[in-house]
């Protein structure tokens, strides 16, 4: 079973900077506790026991959080000094992973897969990268990403008004040695440059979980979460 997970945690949160302004998103205040706190719990849960942060943005800040509220929490960093992509991001953070497959989270999305089935899942098909899709209704926020009949990721949609999709959660299991092994450039998206590059060639699958999901990165959804969230899980 995976027992490790990177949380890409890198990014300026320009889409929040009216709301927090000098703040890494994965810091954004919910209540009485960072966002951050929302996700290491959700990993705990899950069965996670080790934690690669990938970081750029103000790494300062979420190093000095880890280490004062997490003192027994085993833990690596990526830091990024330039702008890698989350591509770049995700490369360097796996190569401070120790097994073969990683889990790898957006660090301002909460999504409450079930990572037993994902995973039996993912091995079973050989997959070098497995997603976790959200089904949603009435949205033109995200893209869609589209199943053949044996879950193998046949499809990217583009962002416009859709009346019911499967969206990229933002959360992947990842074979982290053919991950590195893949000729990328240092800086490079992960969605564009990988996912919608090699899943013609590579064996890509998608896997379907209904359960609660809310991105933060935007102010409207934001404010939700400081409802919903503090209802999910208890910090």
């Amino acid at each position: 079973m995976a027992r490790e997970a990177i949380i890409l945690a890198g990014g300026l949160g320009t889409r929040l900077q009216s709301v927090l302004p000098d703040i890494p998103k994965c810091m954004a205040p919910i209540g009485d506790n960072p966002f951050l706190s929302y996700s290491i719990a959700l990993l705990q849960k899950m069965g996670i026991e080790r934690f690669i942060f990938s970081l750029g943005y103000r790494y300062e800040m979420i190093q000095e959080f880890v280490t004062s509220h997490y003192p027994q929490l085993p833990v690596a960093y990526a830091i990024e000094k330039q702008a890698l992509g989350t591509g770049g991001a995700i490369r360097k953070a796996c190569s401070l992973a120790s097994g073969k497959t990683v889990l790898v989270v957006n660090g301002d999305t909460y999504f409450d897969i079930g990572l037993p089935a994902m995973e039996a899942f993912h091995h079973l098909c050989g997959s070098q990268c497995t997603l976790a899709l959200k089904p949603m209704r009435n949205f033109d926020r995200y893209g869609v990403v589209e199943l053949g009949e044996d879950y193998s990721i046949k499809g990217f949609k583009e962002k416009h008004f859709y009346e019911s999709g499967l969206i990229n959660g933002g959360v992947y299991l990842l074979h982290a040695a053919r991950f590195l092994e893949e000729n990328l450039p240092d800086k490079f998206s992960f969605e564009k440059d990988y996912l919608e590059k090699f899943y013609p060639v590579r064996p890509f699958y998608g896997v379907v979980q209904d359960a609660y999901f809310i991105d933060i990165g935007i102010p409207e959804d934001f404010a939700l979460a400081q409802v919903e969230l503090p209802k999910q899980i208890k910090i």
